[in-house]
């Protein structure tokens, strides 16, 4: 498998530890917009006309969510679990799309959901122990997942 594949499938499972529903969100544009190729697969209803709003709508709830006290860790065990599932799933649709092997995709995807969800906590602990501002600090983190997300999905021929 061509390295640019591997590092697009690692970096779509990073966007999924970071907000677990944007990797989907993002790899569902990509087959709606044509960018990748989910055609003749089971995956392909991802590309479908709704499937992109409703993985989007999905993506914003959790990025609402994320922001409230009550929230639990992202480290806690169902929503880690969670978060490697919807990584290693990115990495298989969009290494797929791109004609190559989705098992591969999919274990890189999930290592990506682990250094995703890890990084992103202590990153962002750590920022908004030195500067504060934790609303900003998880925006900005949201900033990074979606900006990530698109350039990972842009296109169908990897960097």
């Amino acid at each position: 498998m061509p390295f640019p594949v591997i590092l697009h499938a690692f970096l779509i499972g990073f966007v999924s530890g970071l907000r677990s529903m944007m990797g989907p969100a993002a790899v569902s544009w990509a087959a709606h917009l044509g960018w990748i190729d989910l055609s003749g697969t089971a995956l392909a209803f991802l590309g479908y006309t709704a499937t992109p709003y409703v993985l989007s709508l999905l993506a914003v709830g959790e990025l609402i969510v994320d922001k409230l006290p009550a929230t639990p860790s992202r480290k806690a065990p169902p929503g880690f679990a969670g978060r490697i599932v919807l990584g290693a799933f990115s990495g298989y649709a969009l290494t797929m799309g791109l004609g190559q092997s989705g098992v591969v995709g999919a274990v890189l995807g999930g290592l990506g959901a682990v250094a995703g969800t890890l990084g992103g906590y202590e990153a962002r602990t750590r920022l908004v122990r030195s500067v504060g501002a934790p609303l900003g600090i998880a925006l900005l983190e949201d900033a990074v997942a979606v900006i990530l997300g698109f350039f990972v999905t842009h296109h169908n021929r990897p960097f």
